[in-house]
């Protein structure tokens, strides 16, 4: 059965009608991975853009169709590690999700994901990376790429600031914690996307397992909607993010490009780089290559 009609035959665990920015795809990211998780599941988002919209709902009868919780922003891996015991002293086996955002994971939430990955307790945590606390007004986060501008990092009227900082690079953090299973995910490769969900429902039978997927946000970054998918695909094939799995310490690339897309060519699709100079995009470009010629040595162990 081919993606497409798999997914068609899941029902969608969301309410249809619920109100994320037009041409958002952490909605997409959302509704794919609770199609894919399937009923049997329970999952919590914090405090976050999917915390209002993919979750709560306008009445009794929108948001989501299976059961859900809101923790605190800091405390969502501690928190299921606890569901997940109490099921397991039941008997009974369920998917314990998170699906939280970068700053509830690589920032406010790290200390509870780092231990929850080295205790093995058995969950699935789903960060939708949108590089910052797009909810609140667009502030910068530590997955906040260098010269960004955002309204705690802005940029002067002749083009200095954004910034300071790289982006930490959390899909590698999390794989060096020895978990059964961490993979990168994009919305522009939903096929890539769902077998690696079915990977760590079956990961998450011995430890924790770990999915990044990388979210542009529309207005925190200044896209159209209507290329949401675009510049999420520029991301891939520039090497910006690549989709790449560690399984069992094991490294695999997922896509690789014989000619990749320059990294300009993606930093210029949003409003949030347009006051980027040559040497600072250079920069960015230097340090996506650094990244990419490691992660090759790493998959060729």
């Amino acid at each position: 059965m081919n993606i497409v009609d798999k997914l068609a035959s899941k029902e969608d665990m969301v309410s249809p009608g619920i109100s994320a920015c037009v041409g958002c795809n952490v909605e997409l990211t959302l509704r794919t991975c609770m199609k894919v998780l399937g009923p049997n599941t329970i999952y919590a988002v914090p405090p976050g853009c999917m915390g209002g919209v993919g979750v709560v709902g306008w009445d009794t009868e929108s948001g989501s169709k299976i059961p859900v919780f809101f923790p605190l922003l800091d405390n969502v891996a501690s928190m299921l590690a606890g569901i997940k015991m109490h099921y397991e002293k039941q008997g009974r086996e369920v998917n314990v999700v998170a699906f939280a955002g970068d700053g509830a994971s690589t920032d406010a939430g790290m200390q509870c994901l780092s231990g929850a990955a080295e205790r093995g307790d058995k969950l699935i945590y789903i960060c939708y990376d949108n590089e910052g606390y797009m909810n609140t007004g667009y502030q910068r986060s530590s997955a906040t790429t260098k010269y960004s501008w955002t309204t705690t990092t802005p940029v002067s009227t002749e083009g200095r600031g954004g910034k300071k900082q790289h982006k930490k690079d959390f899909p590698m953090v999390m794989a060096m914690h020895d978990i059964p299973y961490m993979a990168t995910c994009s919305p522009a490769y939903i096929p890539d996307m769902v077998r690696k969900l079915e990977k760590a429902m079956e990961a998450s039978k011995t430890g924790l397992a770990y999915l990044h997927v990388y979210n542009p946000c529309l207005t925190g970054w200044g896209i159209r909607p209507d290329t949401s998918i675009e510049v999420s695909r520029l991301a891939v094939e520039s090497n910006f993010f690549p989709l790449y799995e560690v399984e069992n310490g094991a490294f695999t690339i997922n896509k690789t490009f014989k000619e990749p897309k320059p990294v300009k060519e993606y930093l210029s699709r949003m409003k949030k780089f347009k006051h980027l100079n040559e040497e600072e995009a250079a920069e960015i470009q230097e340090l996506v290559d650094r990244k990419w010629n490691r992660l090759t040595k790493l998959a060729s162990l």
